[in-house]
């Protein structure tokens, strides 16, 4: 028996396995065709069994759950407008059409697929002013849905869509109350990300006064898709149905680029469905950019298939300084991302009371009698400093000052009191280095290649955010930003994502080895 589609033809698999031919609409989640040829269906013990029978069979898996890998950066990687690859892909990278020459501006006509959590469309980073018309390769469309209209997309985003058939099927409810039934973004993930790689041109942008300057992604040229696959909900994963639907639109669409800042358990290969899936993207000709994930250690690192970009977190060659004026007139230089200048007089100084588990405020040790109301100074020596903070925060203390090892840094949203670091050695702040939290090789799947394969800022990363989403407390007052630094690799995924459109841009017909090689 011939059939017209795949999906035609997984549909008469399931139908086979039902006695009420009606019902096998139901169990159909999603066909594939270009990620890898197979469909997603709801089935019994018995229906699986059933299909393990047939000839066509090859494997079967279950479902599995990820996980997120959660503007000064495009000058920290040498992108200047009189020299490197800017210029290249702008006023000296050309295209040749039909015996004419034309210049290639920040990577355009290159598409790049974000698979990922969703988008805010109306921030300025998704302007399309200067932006070439869209290419007439694209197959793709941006989708209604709840608070989110196809007229919102223009010559830079041309693309938005969502997945969610199998987290519903799995029984996992999306919150309403945090999320949009659409492309839209409320957890500012994929805004942030999205932006990195090619967001457009936008001056006078910072984070509460830190980092002021222009805000621009690494290809602000490059035109972006957007596939929303993570959600709201309880659990916070994403599903491994979800991500393979996400990649099979976006090859059917026409992306030249495919970023994932997302990632399964270690497993085989042959089981892991963005190694599956990347391999039909980059066998089409489409670079494939990974995170390598955030959980510290050796060993630790995802998405490390060989033919995968793999990518790791670094440092950036900048700090926020703050500056501490005592009674005497005596300064001192150190690292803060508190939002507000405070004058503090009439308050003790709390150093532990020559109690060292005290002075080094270790968890649970503060009395809150000894130190509600005062400054803590405290010398950090090798605890983790964010640990410290909430220990201070949790005693009612009114400020912190951290004699520390400046590699162990806080969280900007871990300044909810005045807090300031102060480094016991001054000099030259090196850069890059491997983040501390960045995923470290080899991968126990193949120990063999070295992973991970590129290293990009991830630290301290500014680019656009949900304005509506509170991302920092001050006090007892919590504040959005239309901008917010972030810090994964997550975050550094997206500048590989960006220098591989700039790439694409000047050399279209390179492949994904090509470019990962000139890298």
């Amino acid at each position: 028996m011939s059939f017209l589609t795949h999906e035609s033809w997984h549909r008469s698999i399931l139908k086979s396995l039902l006695s009420s031919p009606a019902d096998y609409k139901e169990l159909l989640l999603y066909s594939y065709k270009h990620v890898m040829h197979g469909f997603i269906a709801r089935l019994t013990y018995s229906q699986l069994t059933e299909i393990e029978k047939s000839p066509a069979h090859l494997a079967i898996y279950p479902e599995s759950l990820g996980k997120l890998l959660t503007t000064y950066s495009p000058k920290f990687l040498g992108l200047q407008q009189n020299f490197s690859i800017w210029p290249a892909a702008s006023y000296g990278g050309v295209r040749y059409s039909h015996g004419y020459c034309r210049i290639t501006p920040y990577g355009e006509d290159v598409i790049v697929g974000i698979i990922d959590t969703r988008i805010w469309p109306e921030s300025e980073s998704f302007h399309d002013e200067g932006m070439s018309p869209v290419p007439h390769r694209w197959k793709g469309k941006c989708e209604n849905g709840t608070a989110f209209s196809p007229s919102t997309c223009n010559k830079k985003l041309i693309g938005a869509r969502s997945f969610s058939k199998g987290l519903q099927a799995a029984g996992i409810k999306i919150s309403k109350e945090q999320d949009f039934n659409s492309a839209r973004d409320f957890y500012g993930h994929g805004t942030h990300t999205s932006s990195t790689a090619v967001g457009n041109h936008v001056h006078g942008v910072s984070y509460f006064g830190y980092a002021r300057g222009i805000a621009r992604g690494v290809a602000p040229g490059a035109h972006l898709a957007m596939y929303k696959v993570g959600w709201a909900t309880d659990t916070e994963l994403t599903l491994a149905t979800d991500v393979l639907a996400g990649m099979e639109q976006a090859i059917l669409d026409g992306v030249d680029i495919m970023s994932l800042s997302v990632g399964f358990n270690q497993t085989s290969y042959f089981k892991d469905i963005i190694a599956i899936g990347s391999l039909s993207a980059i066998d089409k000709g489409i670079f494939v950019v990974c995170s390598a994930d955030n959980d510290f250690g050796f060993r630790t690192i995802l998405n490390g298939a060989p033919w995968i970009t793999t990518v790791g977190a670094g440092t950036l060659d900048w700090s926020f300084q703050a500056t501490m004026t005592l009674e005497n007139g005596i300064s001192f230089e150190g690292i803060s991302y508190f939002l507000e200048s405070v004058l503090i007089t009439d308050l003790h100084l709390y150093y532990g009371k020559g109690n060292m588990s005290k002075a080094i405020c270790n968890h649970i040790t503060l009395d809150r009698k000894e130190v509600a109301r005062k400054v803590v100074c405290d010398y950090s020596t090798k605890i983790e400093v964010s640990q410290q903070m909430m220990e201070v925060e949790r005693v009612g203390a009114y400020a912190a000052i951290f004699l520390t090892d400046i590699s162990f840094s806080l969280s900007l949203k871990e300044y909810s009191i005045p807090g300031i670091l102060l480094p016991t050695a001054s000099g030259t702040l090196h850069a890059p280095q491997v983040a501390n939290f960045s995923s470290k090789g080899p991968s126990p799947i193949s120990p063999g290649v070295l992973k991970p394969d590129i290293l990009a800022p991830g630290v301290d990363v500014l680019a656009a955010f949900v304005p509506s989403k509170p991302i920092i407390q001050v006090g007892k007052y919590y504040l959005a930003s239309d901008y917010a630094l972030e810090s994964s690799t997550s975050m550094s995924t997206p500048h590989v994502v960006g220098i591989g459109a700039l790439l694409k841009a000047v050399h279209p017909e390179w492949s994904p080895a090509a470019i990962r090689s000139a890298m």
